[in-house]
């Protein structure tokens, strides 16, 4: 496993735009520290501070960081399907397969490199959100800081399966732009197909199909946060409650796509002539 990911690694740290993008993607989850020193001035009566109004508090936090953290996955995606695409346009991965690399290992040392700055970037986000909680945070008693961690879980399997996604597209098509785009035509057909389920059945069954749909399971992982914030500075509002929480099924859901593309990018390579 080491020695794959670190061919891996040598090939993408000599790239310098994967370098400047592998750099980009591990940067922009810091942005998420500017949330917290965000000040909104109401027409200039008065300032609110996002930080004082207790959205960091934990366990809100973790759901908070990982939701917007995780918006950032793009460019770290272009990452993905650059290293299929530089393959095929430098002719690299038939100098490997014919220096002894087979075709199984070609794809584990992609997929070994998805996971290895998966969890370098949840590592990040777990730390960022520690820092900004302990500092803003009115609550930090050991239990209620590591409640609601599993969000650091649920992050990691969404990036891997996003990721792997992505390494599906880009062994699909060879091509970098096409990979990407495979990407949003795949979204748009989720959300024609959702619409027809609503028409052919009702909104429940609709939505409960389209949460095994590959993008919206990713994305069902963290749902959105503001909603709970809401709530929380609304309690009597009962048409504001919504299930938030990170489900065992749902990481099954993203951990079978995960499992299913990175298969079918093994067989498309073993199928395909060099």
């Amino acid at each position: 496993m080491f020695r794959l990911l670190n061919l891996e690694l040598q090939k993408l740290l000599l790239n310098r735009t994967s370098k400047i993008l592998i750099f980009i993607s591990f940067i922009l989850p810091f942005f998420v520290i500017l949330l917290s020193s965000l000040k909104i001035n109401v027409f200039g009566f008065f300032t609110l501070e996002l930080g004082e109004l207790g959205v960091f508090n934990f366990p809100v936090i973790w759901h908070l960081t990982t939701f917007f953290a995780s918006q950032f996955k793009f460019f770290f995606a272009i990452v993905v399907v650059s290293m299929i695409g530089n393959e095929y346009s430098n002719k690299t991965i038939k100098q490997n397969l014919i220096d002894g690399l087979s075709k199984k290992e070609f794809i584990l040392s992609k997929f070994y490199a998805i996971v290895f700055f998966s969890i370098i970037s949840t590592v990040l986000i777990g730390l960022i959100s520690l820092c900004i909680g302990l500092y803003y945070s009115s609550y930090n008693e050991f239990n209620i800081v590591i409640r609601e961690t599993n969000f650091l879980f649920a992050y990691l399997v969404k990036l891997i399966g996003f990721f792997s996604l992505c390494l599906f597209f880009g062994m699909l098509a060879k091509r970098s732009a096409f990979a990407l785009a495979f990407v949003f035509i795949l979204y748009i057909v989720e959300w024609i197909t959702f619409g027809l389920l609503t028409w052919k059945f009702n909104m429940d069954i609709a939505e409960k199909i389209q949460n095994v749909f590959p993008l919206k399971s990713m994305y069902k992982l963290i749902d959105q946060p503001f909603q709970r914030v809401a709530m929380s500075k609304f309690p009597d509002k009962g048409e504001l409650m919504y299930d938030y929480a990170v489900h065992w099924y749902e990481i099954a859901i993203v951990l079978a796509w995960t499992a299913l593309f990175t298969f079918l990018s093994y067989r498309l390579l073993k199928k395909r002539d060099l």
